[in-house]
């Protein structure tokens, strides 16, 4: 009997140590699984918000300009990811040829999203006529949307990465009643032409996903394929 029963013990403390330990492992595999993606926005967000107050993005890198499209590029910039596409224009600026990009893409959108691109027009007087005929002229990220439609987006203007905002429901309006901003300025008063808040200049906003991404050099993706198939056949 006394060694049956210690046969019994012993099984019982074996199988609550194990079956223990396998819930554990059990646990930790499916939180990995569950572990959420970070999508690219998501990713490109966080690098903007990390660079306000800076004056130069020099730092990070000299691969870009060092203005509004130079930041959203490094923002979302991978491997084989360009914000910009392969064929720029000589005619275009940074914010159009992204824009073109984004249109030929199906990306293009009325609503906006954190970590959308957010398109402007007129921002400065670019042909220098004083008139407002110079199309997409700036570029941003958006951060958040508030309940009463302000939109808070990174930027770099005025050589300095900050967030400014605007309203598309009151695009007009410098502040509410309350006396909370709605509208930040984003065009200076000219010679002919009144200040601008950003609300008013706002021309659309685009979504950046794995579509952006160029695809692989048709000889790099046959190599890869070569060695996942030699790796199967080791495995057999």
């Amino acid at each position: 009997m006394g060694m049956g029963r210690g046969v019994w013990v012993g099984a019982l403390v074996s199988a609550l140590v194990w079956g223990g330990a396998a819930e554990a492992a059990s646990k930790a595999t499916a939180t990995k699984k569950e572990r959420p993606v970070v999508q690219l926005a998501d990713r490109a967000l966080w690098r903007a918000k990390s660079w306000v107050g800076m004056t130069t993005l020099a730092k990070m890198s000299s691969t870009v300009t060092d203005d509004c499209s130079g930041m959203t590029r490094l923002a979302f910039q991978q491997k084989r990811l360009d914000l910009l596409p392969d064929d720029v224009l000589p005619e275009e600026n940074g914010v159009t040829a992204i824009h073109r990009k984004a249109r030929a893409l199906g990306m293009l959108t009325d609503t906006p999203k954190p970590g959308a691109l957010v398109f402007f027009t007129n921002t400065f007087d670019k042909n220098r006529d004083g008139l407002m005929n110079d199309g997409l002229t700036h570029i941003g990220i958006v951060e958040r949307v508030g309940a009463d439609g302000t939109v808070t987006f990174v930027h770099k203007s005025g050589g300095l990465v900050k967030r400014s905002r605007f309203n598309l429901l009151q695009p007009e309006a410098r502040k509410d009643a309350k006396g909370h901003v709605l509208n930040d300025w984003l065009r200076r008063k000219g010679k002919k032409t009144r200040g601008y808040l950003a609300g008013e200049l706002v021309a659309g906003f685009a979504s950046v996903d794995e579509r952006w991404r160029s695809p692989e050099p048709p000889r790099l993706a046959s190599a890869k394929l070569a060695v996942k198939g030699d790796a199967r056949s080791a495995r057999r």
